[in-house]
């Protein structure tokens, strides 16, 4: 194999424009031999659309290697990766038990969603399924490889390719929506009414394509599922309640027999939310992540992983005695989040692996089904999320990326040494790469690696935080400080395409995980449960005298960002401070008291925060940043999307609206309904890229008017 070349090429700052050069990585499947990984591969086409496709690479490490670019990886391996499927909108695959073919779900034009098999030696693809207009979901193998168990939500039969040309053809207005549901639309999937997903099985022994629907007159919410290691019966987590998004209490586990649809409800189970359900490889047991109590799934409590028997109950948690939790979502720009856990037994069933994010970090861990007891298998300053295990549980196929690399494929042997994981010690070598797509475009790009800091705010709290620093100057530099969204989700070791930009553009980058964050145990996210803009904006404020006392940043030209939660903090600095020249507020909230009636994230009554939005908005108006916005005379960018259904609008009207009215310099980008709150790692590329040049104009108008102070002059 020839050596690639050592030549560097001159590097350039980063621009707005490389978000389309980039491909990014997904959804890595080992095979049960251990053998080949096959993964996503994502990148802007020439229509200004995503393109997606299977790529597969060999998961034994080539003879010869090249240097890591990253702390806690071995050397990347040459082998390579090559394009598997070319349909233009493949995603999720998953291996055959057999290891000779490879599901995949694909959107064609003629068909719409529809599961696929590609054998692995390549050619046509062959159609599994036959669906009518709608959404594919999840989908998963029976153990014996004889079928295919699916989730499938029909589309509205008024709102069909069919209905709408015959609507258009009579001249006939768009139909209404009538519901009697409070979960009749999602954003970034948008209005679905009252239809659900369904569970169905599809058999492929047959010459025909049926699916049989299994579960699907109860599927009031959402649901996750697994087979038994038999393949005759299927674990449903599922909630029944008549309004399931009121009652997270009421989520419980069922067994379905695969052939006749009986439905068992598995006894004596805590009542609480309950997701990603796994069979262990004896039957014995069964794994979910949940927790205690009247909390939905997004909490400020740590997702526990509990294990349970398939008949008698018994649960039991592995995970209480450690103050992690399963759901701390690490962000990124340049990808969608991680979902719900995934969970996968080692398979002698003696340990769980999973994907834990800690202290700005993401690694693979597993926990001892006996004592509970936890193991690290990754280490170092990463961002890793986790694909599956190979049928001898030695291998996990990965994707490792940090925040000056983008992710790439990687594999990491789990063969545990003997006596480390006792010691919560890596048990396992590093992970070694083995692609490296992103590799020649990166190596022409000047890219800055943030350097972690720790800081006490003012009550003691200890709080973590990191600064991207450009290039030493002569002259103090403007500094921008970034505010994440969630409340309850980390910034971490990933690559931030907004950050780059930014340091490229000669702005220090400050951002930080404040109480509320995700990553940093309970005490910490709970902090701020039902009381925003108290001990985060206590931590925030310490990050703003932080960024005042560094030698080279001008005070007099420091921004404030952030989206979602970190908009809503963005619109409460502007209401309590005038320590920034400018502001850039995203996606944001500014008056909770009308968000908790416009969101797709409706709460039960005094459950998250105090009172109500109608007859007791006391708490919810005191926390609102619109009540402060009297103080306000920070020249503000309103960005956000008219189909956003987290945060609708409204918001960012009502916040535009007061500015003006005060006279504060403020503009409103309106980006259009068929964008959604995740628009900006996930929308059109031009509107993302819009959205960057915009937010650049706006700092180059208010922070680089002045020409800043020498620093030690």
């Amino acid at each position: 194999m020839t050596k690639p070349s050592t030549k560097r090429l001159p590097q350039r700052p980063i621009a707005p424009e490389d978000l389309l050069r980039f491909q990014i990585v997904s959804d890595p499947q080992i095979d049960p031999d251990g053998r080949q990984i096959v993964f996503v591969e994502k990148h802007i086409g020439s229509q200004n659309n995503s393109v997606s496709n299977l790529w597969i690479v060999a998961a034994e490490p080539a003879a010869e290697s090249v240097p890591a670019r990253r702390e806690g990886v071995s050397p990347r391996s040459l082998n390579v990766p090559r394009q598997f499927t070319a349909g233009g909108s493949d995603c999720h695959p998953r291996w055959s038990p057999d290891g000779t073919q490879v599901a995949f779900l694909r959107e064609a034009k003629e068909v719409g969603p529809q599961i696929y098999s590609i054998g692995i030696a390549g050619g046509e693809a062959r159609r599994l399924t036959n669906f009518p207009e709608g959404q594919i979901g999840e989908f998963c193998w029976s153990p014996d490889g004889n079928s295919l168990a699916v989730q499938f939500r029909p589309q509205d039969p008024q709102r069909t390719k069919t209905a709408n040309t015959q609507r258009q053809q009579q001249g006939l207005s768009d139909p209404p929506w009538v519901t009697d549901d409070l979960f009749y639309r999602v954003d970034g999937e948008g209005y679905f009414g009252s239809h659900r997903h369904c569970l169905y099985i599809v058999d492929l022994c047959g010459e025909e394509l049926p699916a049989r629907e299994l579960y699907g007159q109860d599927t009031l919410g959402t649901f996750t599922f697994d087979f038994s290691p038999d393949s005759r019966q299927l674990v449903v987590a599922t909630n029944r309640h008549a309004e399931p998004s009121l009652h997270p209490e009421a989520n419980e586990l069922l067994r379905i027999d695969v052939a006749t649809g009986k439905i068992t409800r598995i006894p004596r189970l805590p009542p609480g939310p309950k997701t990603s359900p796994r069979w262990s490889p004896d039957g014995q047991t069964i794994a979910y992540a949940g927790r205690l109590g009247n909390d939905t799934l997004y909490s400020t409590e740590n997702l526990e992983l509990f294990v349970c028997h398939p008949l008698r109950g018994d649960t039991r948690s592995l995970t209480s005695q450690h103050d992690y939790c399963l759901e701390a979502q690490s962000l990124t720009d340049i990808a969608v989040g991680c979902g719900n856990p995934t969970l996968h037994f080692s398979p002698d069933g003696s340990r769980i692996y999973f994907r834990l994010s800690n202290r700005g970090e993401s690694h693979v861990a597993s926990v001892a089904i006996s004592d509970g007891t936890l193991a690290f298998h990754t280490h170092g300053p990463l961002d890793v999320r986790m694909g599956n295990l190979s049928l001898d549980g030695r291998r996990i196929a990965l994707t490792v990326g940090n925040t000056t690399t983008l992710a790439e494929v990687a594999v990491l042997d789990v063969a545990a040494t003997p006596g480390a994981a006792a010691k919560g010690m890596p048990s396992t070598p590093s992970p070694t790469m083995l692609s490296n797509l992103n590799g020649p475009l990166l190596a022409q790009l000047q890219l800055y690696a943030p350097k972690p800091h720790w800081i006490e705010a003012a009550d003691g709290h200890q709080v973590q935080l990191w600064v991207i620093e450009p290039p030493t100057r002569k002259k103090r530099i403007p500094a921008v400080l970034e505010i994440h969204g969630g409340p309850h989700a980390q910034y971490s070791s990933s690559f931030f395409f907004e950050f780059q930009l930014l340091a490229a553009q000669g702005y220090a980058v400050f951002y930080s995980n404040p109480r509320g964050s995700k990553g940093y145990g309970r005490e910490h996210c709970a902090a701020i449960r039902g009381c925003w803009g108290t001990a985060d904006w206590t931590d925030i404020q310490a990050v703003i005298h932080f960024m005042k006392d560094q030698p080279f940043v001008d005070t007099q030209r420091m921004g404030v960002m952030g989206g979602s939660y970190g908009g809503y903090m963005t619109n409460w600095a502007i209401g309590h401070c005038h320590d920034f020249a400018a502001a850039v507020s995203d996606r944001s909230i500014s008056n909770l008291v009308s968000w908790s009636g416009s969101t797709d994230m409706i709460e039960p009554t005094s459950d998250y925060f105090p009172g109500n939005f109608w007859d007791q908005p006391e708490a919810r108006w005191d926390q609102s940043p619109l009540k402060y916005l009297g103080n306000a005379k920070t020249p503000t960018l309103v960005i956000h999307s008219a189909g956003d259904l987290r945060c609708n609008i409204e918001q960012a009207e009502q916040l535009f609206v007061v500015l003006k009215l005060l006279g504060v310099p403020a503009r409103l980008v309106r980006y259009p309904s068929n964008t959604s709150h995740g628009m900006s790692r996930g929308g059109p590329p031009d509107l993302r890229i819009h959205r960057l040049q915009q937010i650049l104009a706006w700092w180059r108008k208010y922070l680089d008017a002045a020409s800043g102070d020498t620093i030690g002059g």
